[in-house]
């Protein structure tokens, strides 16, 4: 089924309050013009075997139950350059502005964004928002707590026409990014940082397959498993909590952070918790373990 979302009145004051928002801030600004709610849901299978990359558009999982109002923003096609050597690749700003064009942002435009796998998800698509100036947040618990609080669901490709909205001029901040080149010299220890990995701790230490052509991690890199930011309902932890859990593994003068995971997703994750505890000196390694591990030249270490 479709539903019309009845546009209510415009919400007067700043759109976004922060990186976050819960299920109640987000109803009541549904009815919000300047406001898009995207789904940035997508399919990525555990590994059987090493080398097991399986990953698919969420496309049918938005069609069959979305928020009202939602568009599906699909991160295996146009919102991925599909000329990278790794999945889920980061596409140009111009490209990523076209694409969020196709899905009715423009400039003047907020983005709210959710899943429905533990939000990892929607801090991707965050996260490259971010990176190219544009206000955006993850809906905390994304889909389930929508549902859990009663609110409601549609279902069905069909909604309203996607109304054309001015060009979105993206303004890029290059420091959100880092590459393979860096990320080896902050290894090797020739310049300064903390590499974090946003795998669960089996894909750290290389005791599960792994998706990618070798296991383990980048030597002098720490474990910060993505979901472990979470509860147990898919919502970022307390701020207390959250910072214990972060001190845990990085300290003060721990900077700048750059984070990897397998394929960036996690680590956009680990990275909107960082955000959210205040630290600016963040970035994710976009290739992350996908194309590290393909030169048998750059290392990996395993155990803990």
């Amino acid at each position: 089924m479709t539903t019309r979302l009845l546009p209510g009145p415009p919400f007067r004051g700043p759109l976004l309050p922060g990186p976050l928002v819960d299920d109640t801030w987000l109803a009541d600004r549904l009815g919000d013009p300047r406001l898009v709610v995207l789904d940035a849901t997508a399919l990525l299978p555990s590994p059987r075997h090493d080398g097991d990359h399986r990953s698919a558009s969420g496309r049918d999982t938005w069609a069959g139950r979305h928020l009202p109002g939602s568009r599906h923003a699909d991160l295996t096609g146009d919102f991925s350059d599909p000329d990278a050597p790794y999945h889920f690749a980061v596409p140009a700003p111009a490209e990523l502005a076209a694409a969020l064009a196709r899905v009715g942002v423009g400039e003047g435009c907020a983005v709210v964004a959710y899943d429905t796998g533990g939000g990892i998800w929607a801090a991707r698509m965050w996260w490259m928002l971010r990176a190219i100036s544009v206000p955006a947040a993850v809906l905390d618990g994304g889909l389930a707590a929508w549902e859990a609080a009663g609110r409601p669901v549609v279902s069905g490709e069909e909604g309203e026409p996607v109304r054309p909205v001015p060009p979105l001029t993206p303004v890029p901040r290059p420091e959100l990014w880092t590459d393979v080149h860096e990320v080896a010299a902050i290894s090797r220890g020739e310049r300064p940082g903390a590499l974090v990995c946003a795998l669960p701790s089996g894909g750290y230490d290389g005791t599960v397959p792994t998706r990618y052509s070798r296991r383990g991690h980048i030597p002098g890199s720490r474990s910060l498993p993505g979901r472990a930011l979470l509860d147990a309902e898919g919502r970022v932890l307390p701020e207390g909590d959250l910072a214990a859990r972060v001190g845990s593994v990085l300290g003060d003068g721990d900077t700048p952070v750059v984070l990897y995971c397998g394929g960036g997703i996690s680590a956009a994750g680990a990275a909107l918790a960082l955000t959210l505890l205040g630290r600016e000196d963040v970035s994710v390694y976009d290739g992350s373990l996908e194309e590290w591990s393909t030169d048998p030249g750059r290392p990996l270490e395993s155990g803990g």
